[in-house]
């Protein structure tokens, strides 16, 4: 590593999540080596900090057994193809975040040859495939830790591992701005806003969106004052809103192009696929309905692999179900809006919830960007 031109470094970053929580890492790197030169795979919110994208971070938007089959040669011929070229340009160091079923095997392939390797975001391996750790001692030499009890996991299996907080937690303001959120997407400030978040991978639109725009459907008739809006990955608008036209065609759904934070901090409740977007939802303190539909074999492998009955980030933080989970057959139209009603009937409990909420994002606030740098730095310097 120059002095004078900064660090070289490797990245993988899967998905919208992922290209999130990297762009948010990079600031913290940027600021520390104006010089940074960064590639690999990535998205647009890395790209804003000058981030070399080799393959788009779409390519490894796929969740679930029997999704990844269908696409298994061509993510094993992208992970090959970018260690080759990694290997040759001889980053002064890699960092995979999260996505660990491609970047656990890359890590491990260039922390043989010598390249050091930090992973970001550690794997759930206290909800689920705890045997994983062992993958994770062959592929990082330093693992960034966002929730606060992991690190003690690594140090009891002798890996090395900071607890840096969650970047989302510094991203996301304390104070909701709900006003303002409204007043960009146009939505009148005593309407009932209702979220709806069905993922942002392909497979979850086809599995999540038919059930949670029937959902909003079925609310719409029955209380006709409410507006639905609909944060969409600009790439999935082809996919989505013929779905919105067949499942909700007289809801009024409003698709946004993007625009999730300023969705969740309108809303007034959201109905959410499981993933990071349900702990954004927390930090923005908002009542959720967690769901989650994938293919059938994939879910009886998953349910036989689980060690805690929560899927949803915010319920697994609390320990326990601080929000109600509707998954797979449970996740019907009529399931998804009578949970929804709940909250919105129920302001004692919505003011219970925020309270919870609050305290998790105190407790998840720690300026992970510089935090994360500080480790990423020891490394480099090891």
């Amino acid at each position: 590593m120059s002095a004078t031109t900064g660090p070289r470094l490797g990245m993988v970053a899967g998905e919208a999540s992922g290209d999130l929580l990297a762009g948010l890492l990079l600031g913290g790197l940027k600021a520390r080596w104006p010089e940074l030169s960064t590639f690999g795979i990535g998205g647009p919110r890395m790209a804003d900090h000058g981030f070399e994208a080799w393959w788009p971070h779409e390519k490894l938007a796929v969740r679930g057994y029997v999704e990844v089959l269908r696409h298994y040669r061509e993510l094993v011929g992208i992970r090959n193809a970018l260690g080759d070229r990694l290997l040759k340009e001889r980053p002064d160091a890699f960092i995979g975040v999260d996505a660990p079923d491609f970047n656990l095997g890359l890590e491990t392939r260039l922390k043989a040859a010598g390249i050091k390797t930090v992973h970001f975001v550690s794997p759930s391996i206290w909800a689920w495939r705890g045997k994983r750790i062992e993958k994770i001692r062959a592929a990082a030499d330093h693992v960034l830790c966002i929730f606060p009890f992991e690190p003690e996991i690594y140090a009891k299996h002798g890996i090395a591992a900071s607890y840096v907080g969650h970047p989302l937690a510094d991203a996301i303001p304390a104070e909701v701005p709900r006003d303002a959120a409204r007043a960009v997407l146009g939505l009148d400030a005593d309407a009932q806003v209702v979220a709806l978040l069905p993922g942002s991978r392909r497979s979850e639109i086809q599995y999540n969106a038919p059930r949670v725009l029937a959902a909003a459907q079925l609310m719409k008739r029955q209380r006709p004052g409410l507006r639905f809006v609909l944060p969409a990955v600009p790439s999935l608008r082809a996919l989505i809103d013929p779905l919105v036209a067949q499942h909700a065609p007289s809801a009024g759904v409003q698709v946004l192009d993007g625009h999730s934070h300023e969705a969740l901090a309108a809303c007034d409740v959201t109905l959410i696929a499981s993933g990071t977007a349900t702990l954004e939802a927390a930090l923005f303190k908002r009542p959720m309905v967690i769901t989650y539909v994938m293919h059938w074999l994939t879910y009886q492998i998953m349910k036989r692999m689980a060690y805690q009955p929560w899927v949803g980030l915010p319920n697994i933080l609390l320990r326990d179900f601080a929000v109600p989970e509707l998954l797979q057959d449970e996740a019907s139209p009529d399931n998804l809006a009578r949970a929804a009603f709940r909250w919105l009937d129920d302001p004692e409990a919505c003011a219970s919830l925020v309270r919870r909420f609050e305290g998790l994002h105190q407790q998840l606030r720690c300026n992970t960007a510089l935090a994360a740098t500080d480790a990423i730095e020891k490394v480099l310097r090891a």
